[in-house]
């Protein structure tokens, strides 16, 4: 599936304005580490004419994927932004205010009232996900669709497969994008996403377009780019594939003592509500928790004397769209607020 290098880059996309998390490999090095000079051009045709090689053995012989592959020279604004991604040190509470703001929500809502036929009659009856996620991720990734990259996906991670920081995963990555060609599910020109290849709405790499796309309008195709309801469909599968348990929630905003440490917090660090109950931890408003044999873990992110969440096992779906507790609360909490 995919993965994504995160926290830090997951608050420079957001407060970009981009999508949140698909732009580049949880554990990928700093932006400089490894980078080549500027690529030259009779060496990416020699590379390319490779790649078109390789496609031919595994089959990969589309139209489309001779159209796709039809590359002369590197992208060099994809060069350029692989190796200067910004950083942004931001704590939970500069995170939280500047991505969970009151037009996120509202825009938000308003996409939810448009498509809320959508949701709840073709996706919510093959997935059981609650219908507040699968909007924080949309909103989240995309801007409720509204900024998806403009970017030629093929060209994108063939460029990046060339440049070599981390060719194998971006090389991967371009087999996978030509798969997706050759099966006819999108044309080379609407396989657009950010320079990474992160594709359409929810934000896909392409391997997981492969494992978790679906089509939910029955028109042949797996289309994130344009249909509804193959887009909610797609992050539904994608969370209903990483765990997510209908019926319950992801986590809830609680008090807590400054006394308990916070060492025995994070999202591994897993205990009875009856055990967190008896450290002082309590739902806002002071009520008990109706399940004390539950199980949850607490997070503090700022510490002592900043906001505390408990999260449940469906926080830990959603960190596998994305690696980031900062992004999985965010999620919850603008779902909460929008559905």
């Amino acid at each position: 599936m995919l993965v994504r290098r995160r926290l830090l880059h997951v608050a420079a996309a957001s407060l970009a304005g981009a999508g949140a998390s698909w732009l580049l490999p949880a554990h990928a090095a700093h932006p400089h580490a490894g980078a080549k000079a500027a690529a030259v051009p009779g060496d990416y045709a020699s590379f390319v004419a490779g790649i078109r090689r390789d496609a031919i053995r595994q089959g990969l012989t589309a139209d489309a994927v001779t159209q796709a592959l039809a590359l002369t020279t590197p992208n060099m604004q994809v060069i350029q932004r692989d190796r200067n991604q910004p950083e942004f040190h931001l704590t939970w509470a500069q995170y939280r205010s500047r991505v969970l703001t009151q037009r996120k929500i509202d825009d938000g809502r308003a996409a939810f009232a448009a498509q809320r036929a959508v949701m709840e009659q073709q996706v919510l009856t093959r997935y059981d996900v609650s219908p507040g996620a699968v909007m924080g991720i949309w909103g989240l990734e995309s801007a409720y669709g509204t900024l998806t990259g403009r970017f030629d996906v093929v060209d994108a991670l063939c460029t990046l497969a060339y440049e070599g920081r981390r060719a194998k995963f971006f090389r991967d990555e371009l087999f996978h994008a030509l798969a997706i060609l050759n099966a006819g599910d999108v044309a080379p020109g609407d396989m657009t996403g950010s320079y990474a290849g992160a594709m359409g709405q929810p934000q896909f790499m392409p391997g997981a377009y492969l494992k978790y796309a679906v089509d939910i309008d029955g028109d042949g195709r797996r289309d994130i780019w344009h249909s509804m309801p193959d887009i909610f469909g797609s992050i539904a599968s994608y969370l209903a594939g990483s765990g997510w348990v209908g019926g319950e929630s992801w986590g809830q905003q609680v008090t807590m003592p400054d006394s308990v440490p916070q060492a025995i917090l994070g999202h591994a660090r897993i205990r009875t509500l009856a055990e967190w109950t008896a450290m002082g931890v309590r739902q806002i408003g002071g009520a008990p928790f109706a399940q004390p044999d539950m199980t949850g873990a607490v997070l503090r992110p700022d510490g002592p004397g900043g906001e505390a969440f408990m999260v449940y096992r469906n926080f830990a779906a959603i960190r596998r769209y994305n690696p980031s507790d900062f992004y999985a609360l965010a999620v919850g909490l603008l779902g909460n607020e929008i559905a």
